[in-house]
């Protein structure tokens, strides 16, 4: 099928943080790994498609771009590399990922499971998740978790009876004891937006804040921290299940009832709703053909955890999801990927905990401009997707 193979080497070199420079002490001892994906007909566009190579002990990162057969090559010294291939072909998106790939001695060929689908209509904006210092106090607080959602489709969107969740394990760094599955293992509880349908549109290009804990001015003690008390923001809010106050006070006195996200259930033994800070992965669904509340009576969409005595998930379908992304934590090398490549087939980086750093979706500009609505990146890859600020979006 292939007439021919056009190698395009991007071998892109670390530079030491020893003091070694930019000497590569694996040059004369390299592998070709060619990377290619199993392409559909003719008619998708194959050229152009973004792969990256990561070594999986160093953090060394080699990029390149597929040629018109669908294939990228990279020189690599031997080690234990992770692979993510990224791109679009008209309005789908398509993305394919491998952990694991060991290079070691001799030339490889790679061919990826490629997945497609479609951006999202409402997708995840921003996730603040790591906390800040307490200053000028000393310490550091947790408390004040929120992310936020945006309309990127150019018709209103309802957030009515949308859930969301995070998965199990809560941690990119913890073992996972799920394997291969064919579901979303949401951990803890799952949470719905209030409404009958339509009592809480978001035009196109509006964002809507989601407090997953306290909905009150954290700021006012901690400068560092946030204002969440404010009008037409959503809380997290159920005192029957999560009723630690450190972590769930009473909302605030601009937050109105009728934004209180409520839980559908609960499965874990918790008394405030865990988010991971370091790397947690955050999961938008809407339940289709059953409501929410029906599907988890029945006992065979909620499992244990392998291995726990005490915690259960509920097994959301991958069909239900709207939109996901998942974090890992930049001080580890054994980040492990809990979604598939057809959610988000790569991660965004959290380079450290407790100060006041955010994780956001970058912007289309030349969409947005075509648009004259703010448009978000969205190639279910947050490798592509996403970036790490310095502060959260809603510090004053």
């Amino acid at each position: 099928m292939m007439k021919k193979i056009i190698y395009i080497l991007t071998l892109v070199l670390a530079v030491s943080c020893t003091g070694m420079g930019t000497t590569d002490p694996y040059v004369g001892n390299l592998n070709l790994l060619k990377v290619t994906a199993d392409w559909p007909g003719d008619g998708f566009v194959r050229l152009g498609a973004s792969v990256l190579v990561e070594d999986m002990n160093t953090g060394s990162r080699y990029s390149s771009l597929t040629d018109g057969s669908g294939e990228a090559a990279f020189s690599l010294p031997n080690g234990l590399y992770r692979v993510n291939l990224s791109g679009r072909n008209g309005s789908d998106v398509f993305n394919a990922a491998a952990d694991k790939v060991v290079v070691s001695g001799a030339d490889k060929v790679l061919q990826l499971n490629l997945a497609i689908s479609r951006a999202g209509s409402v997708v995840i904006k921003e996730i603040y998740c790591g906390g800040c210092k307490k200053l000028p106090e000393e310490g550091d607080y947790q408390a004040d978790q929120y992310f936020i959602l945006h309309n990127n489709h150019y018709e209103t969107e309802y957030l009515d009876g949308l859930c969301f969740g995070t998965l199990s394990p809560y941690n990119s760094t913890s073992a996972n004891p799920w394997g291969e599955i064919d579901f979303i293992p949401i951990i803890q509880a799952i949470w719905q937006f209030p409404g009958d349908g339509d009592d809480f549109p978001l035009a196109p290009g509006e964002d809507a804040v989601i407090c997953l804990r306290g909905a009150i001015d954290h700021a006012a003690q901690y400068p560092l921290s946030v204002n969440l008390n404010k009008p037409d923001y959503f809380v997290c809010y159920n005192t029957t299940y999560f009723p630690n106050t450190v972590y769930h006070p009473a909302p605030g006195d601009k937050i109105s009832t009728e934004r209180y996200i409520d839980v559908v259930v609960k499965t874990g033994k918790a008394n405030a709703y865990t988010l991971s800070n370091a790397s947690p992965t955050l999961v938008l669904f809407r339940a289709q053909e059953t409501s929410i509340q029906d599907y988890v009576l029945v006992p065979e969409n909620i499992t244990p955890v392998p291995g726990s005595t005490v915690d259960n998930v509920v097994k959301v379908p991958f069909e239900w999801v709207l939109d996901a992304v998942e974090v890992f934590d930049a001080r580890s090398s054994n980040n492990q990927k809990r979604l598939v490549p057809s959610l988000d087939a790569g991660y965004v980086l959290q380079t450290d905990i407790f100060l006041g750093r955010s994780l956001m979706r970058k912007t289309d500009e030349a969409a947005s401009a075509a648009s004259g609505y703010e448009v978000l990146e969205d190639t279910n890859n947050s490798l592509n997707d996403f970036y790490e600020t310095e502060i959260q979006s809603l510090h004053e």
